[in-house]
């Protein structure tokens, strides 16, 4: 059995996800957390740190450029430099990528409107991010209107050849190149990704299809 851990969540003015993915962590992995207020540096020590999904400072300027210069951010980064995992989903994902801890950048869908729907994920490389997976496919939510996933062809090269491409959509729906829903740092530590793994884990909800995500994210 996996020791307990210790799950740090960072919530912004504007995150609206940072309360479901505590929930999940801390009664279906039976994890301790601590939610973390972005205007503070973190002091403590976590196992993991979680970007939650949500419109920090409400999107202006670019979903995430705002949130990049708060002060827990620098501590999230000397938390990655020391190799410890980072998760990053949703609007988590455009913030890591607007702080230069994932390559690319995410700008608004290619429909310019706010997509809501469930989409199917496959997993793409073999890293220790899906290494606990048990499907090649996963039935998981979105919810975003900047979830276009953009890079170079060198950054996309890049990317491919260090197995950095986690997950890929099966029908794009926001118009990602190479149809990226989620990738990974180099040395395969932090994850973002646009799909909300957090909204279905509890039965509840009418699926557990993110149970294999978070799962994996948490044995890293």
């Amino acid at each position: 059995m996996r020791k307990k851990l210790r799950v740090g969540i960072i919530t912004f003015p504007g995150s609206n996800c940072d309360h479901d993915i505590e929930y999940v962590l801390s009664e279906f992995f039976n994890v301790q957390t601590t939610m973390l207020w972005h205007a503070s540096v973190i002091r403590e020590s976590f196992n993991l740190l979680v970007v939650p999904g949500g419109f920090s400072y409400g999107d202006y300027l670019r979903a995430g450029a705002i949130a990049r210069f708060a002060p827990a951010m620098s501590s999230l980064k000397e938390h990655a430099r020391l190799g410890r995992p980072v998760l990053g989903i949703c609007n988590g994902f455009q913030i890591l990528c607007e702080s230069g801890l994932l390559p690319g950048a995410l700008i608004r869908n290619v429909n310019l409107k706010h997509i809501c729907r469930t989409v199917e994920i496959k997993t793409f490389s073999n890293n220790p991010i899906t290494k606990h997976f048990k499907k090649d496919t996963y039935k998981i939510p979105v919810s975003h209107s900047d979830g276009n996933y953009r890079i170079s062809d060198d950054g996309l090269k890049e990317l491919q050849d260090n197995n950095q491409i986690v997950f890929r959509y099966t029908d794009n729906p926001n118009g990602s190149v190479f149809d990226i829903a989620g990738i990974s740092s180099k040395k395969h530590k932090i994850l973002g990704m646009m799909p909300h793994p957090e909204r279905v884990i509890d039965p509840l909800n009418g699926s557990t299809e993110g149970f294999d995500i978070l799962n994996s994210v948490l044995s890293l």
